[in-house]
């Protein structure tokens, strides 16, 4: 049984492969994927990724398969099969069979009270993997990922729904949009899912994410990020618009408009407006800094941490509001 110093040394050796002559290379690195240490696996297959070693795909499947074997024992924390599902993909493998088999992979393994599934990031992998095999059609692979949506690894229902972006057909986009639509999980799936559909259908699509904007909660605050990822006017004026509008229930006629809503939600909402990187929001956020208002500081922390170029710091600056080089 090696000691962790002997696995060490190997992971070492294994490492100074990077600047060893071309023919020493490979057949290192197919020994060292025949290890039954899944920690020096995965070192070896992240090593033929970064060093683009194609002709070492059939090594690299023959190991994710030997560790599918009683994997709690040989492969803890799925550590050689996430690295090799990762080479195999930087490596644009296109036997998508493996891949449906680390997306439907469980490794529940033994914690206090219990046991933890350490599959969720091979899931995730091997999900975003599947999308460039050429072997299946956009319509098959749709079909293979949408049961993650279901997964109960909040990870995986996110990458899941990456995945689909990626796909970037008109089904894919639709696909995003019920699944914003039926709500009910967290903000990050949500996140994703309007990301996805403005990323693929453009600002036409804004109305569509404004709707999630109104309940001011965490999935309200990624759709506003996710509007302002578009970088346009209407971006812009439709978050304004959002800040700027009262709730009925509490405004009463000699409140400000603006200080309507929750205190975190306005420097959400500002946030994304500062990341529009559209003059007029610059021009705005100005304003209220300028004019000292309640909500001036956390505008400009918004400004400060959205990286504006050089004239909108130096704006700051004549304002005697620089933002802090830390």
């Amino acid at each position: 049984m090696p000691t962790s110093a002997d696995i060490e040394t190997q992971a070492a050796s294994l490492e100074a492969l990077r600047t060893a002559a071309p023919e020493v290379i490979e057949p290192a690195l197919q020994k060292a994927l025949r290890h039954r240490n899944n920690y020096l696996v995965a070192k070896a297959a992240k090593l033929a990724a970064d060093l683009s070693l194609a002709s070492l795909t059939d090594d690299l499947t023959a190991a994710f398969q030997r560790f599918l074997t009683n994997p709690v024992k040989t492969d803890p924390q799925c550590w050689a099969k996430i690295a090799i599902a990762k080479a195999l993909a930087t490596l644009e493998y296109q036997e998508h069979e493996l891949f449906l088999q680390g997306m439907h992979h469980l490794q529940p393994e033994p914690v206090w009270g219990g046991s933890s599934d350490t599959a969720g990031p091979l899931r995730s992998t091997c999900a975003l993997a599947l999308v460039q095999c050429r072997t299946l059609n956009s319509t098959r692979v749709l079909a293979h990922l949408t049961p993650l949506f279901a997964d109960k690894e909040l990870s995986v229902r996110v990458d899941a729904a990456r995945a689909v972006e990626q796909l970037g057909s008109d089904a894919a986009m639709l696909l995003l949009r019920l699944r914003a639509e039926l709500a009910s999980d967290d903000a990050a799936l949500l996140g994703a899912c309007y990301s996805g559909v403005l990323h693929l259908e453009g600002p036409s699509a804004i109305p569509w994410a404004a709707k999630f904007l109104p309940p001011a909660d965490d999935a309200a605050a990624e759709a506003a990020i996710a509007i302002a990822e578009t970088r346009t006017p209407q971006a812009f004026t439709t978050l304004k618009a959002v800040y700027e509008t009262p709730e009925s229930s509490r405004q009463s006629p000699h409140q400000s408009p603006h200080r309507s809503q929750d205190p975190w939600f306005r420097a959400a909402l500002l946030s994304a407006i500062a990341l529009t990187r559209q003059d007029e929001a610059y021009a705005w956020l100005l304003t209220l800094i300028e004019r000292d208002t309640d909500d001036s500081k956390d505008a400009h922390e918004a400004l400060c941490r959205s990286n504006p170029p050089a004239p909108i710091l130096d704006q700051l600056v004549r304002l005697n509001k620089p933002c802090n080089p830390g």
